[in-house]
């Protein structure tokens, strides 16, 4: 069933309006007609059932019925990843978003070789990524700042992953398995790595759990996927699940 994110309050017998593009997606892509179901929601307020109700030259008009599901709040953990060029930011949006991550902070480090991105159109591909997926919620793109800045100003009660692969980090599962905290972020560096000067300030932060990815140089895509999930797999979410399917199998 399409699912759709909507920036405005839901409440049972509500009315509410698509944007324009939403409605042209709703009744000329998905041909949707007047009575047809869909799911909408709103990051605040849970999922809920709504019908189109009317349709017109400027857009259509939506009924709200039914609360399917309460609002839950995904993991609190952050991405924060260096500049890339488009076609791989835009690959790490997306897959941050299914993954599960909260937030999106992009970073200007000393050898990032990229210093601009839409952040409207990041912004779509995260809002369209959580619609597929099934969250309540759509990540947050926050426009780059210099990596400085953002240490600068660090809260000191989110723990940080660091994707440190200069050599003599501990294996992501060991490091995260012997580490605590509810909040956290991920730190991806660019796909020239951090300068000595970058990693000295990053691991001096006094939250930071510095771990290696693997023996096998990464891009900078893949190490964010890689790294949500071994994140997601030991502190988040994803806990208890190869527990679970086995429960099930024996049953």
């Amino acid at each position: 069933m399409i699912r759709l994110f909507l920036d405005c309050e839901l409440a049972a017998t509500g009315r509410v309006s698509p944007t324009p593009e939403q409605s042209h997606y709703l009744t000329r892509v998905m041909r949707l007609g007047p009575g047809d179901v869909l799911l909408v929601f709103n990051g605040r307020q849970g999922e809920w059932r709504a019908r189109l109700a009317e349709t017109g030259k400027r857009g259509c008009v939506l009924a709200v019925e039914d609360h399917i599901r309460p609002q839950e709040a995904t993991p609190d953990v952050e991405l924060i990843v260096a500049m890339v060029k488009r076609p791989r930011l835009e690959t790490i949006i997306e897959k941050a978003a299914e993954l599960g991550a909260r937030r999106v902070r992009l970073a200007r480090t000393e050898r990032t070789n990229v210093d601009h991105a839409n952040i409207d159109r990041l912004r779509a591909i995260a809002t369209e990524a959580a619609e597929q997926t099934g969250r309540l919620d759509v990540p947050e793109i926050v426009a780059a700042e210099p990596l400085g800045r953002i240490l600068a100003s660090w809260d000191s009660g989110r723990r940080l992953m660091f994707c440190d692969e200069a050599g003599d980090a501990v294996p992501a599962a060991e490091g995260l398995s012997r580490a605590a905290g509810d909040r956290w972020a991920v730190l991806i560096g660019p796909e020239g790595g951090f300068s000595p000067e970058e990693r000295a300030a990053v691991r001096g932060l006094g939250v930071t759990t510095p771990v290696s990815l693997g023996p096998r140089i990464l891009r900078a895509d893949t190490a964010a996927i890689a790294a949500l999930c071994l994140w997601q797999s030991t502190l988040g979410d994803w806990r208890g699940l190869e527990v679970g399917l086995a429960a099930a199998q024996v049953r």
